[in-house]
């Protein structure tokens, strides 16, 4: 199938509705009826603002997060437009990708 990689880059600490933000945008894919979505956690990276962001052993409210789905079109334009509509300030790249299942059930 055709369709798009959808990522957005945050932080631990960043909220929406009082959950974090990479959490939030896993729930409404899920709520949205996306097929799948993966969060990944990681170490250390910097943004924009060319500041650090870093996991450190008593502090992990700074950590990079990073939530990815393969979609379509079609899901694609309807997740970003509920973050649009919920005012969400969130980093994303959407890239062109063919994705599909293989072997049997």
């Amino acid at each position: 199938m055709q369709g798009y990689q959808l990522s957005f880059f945050t932080q631990q600490d960043h909220r929406h509705h009082g959950v974090p933000l990479a959490e939030w945008i896993l729930q409404e894919a899920r709520r949205l009826g996306i097929g799948g979505a993966t969060l990944f956690s990681a170490s250390e990276g910097f943004g924009g603002g060319r500041r650090i962001h870093a996991a450190r052993f008593f502090e992990l409210a700074d950590q990079p997060e990073e939530v990815t789905m393969a979609l379509s079109a079609q899901e694609a334009e309807l997740l970003l437009d509920r973050l649009r509509d919920e005012g969400v300030r969130v980093f994303y790249m959407k890239t062109p990708v063919e994705y599909g299942m293989l072997g049997d059930d």
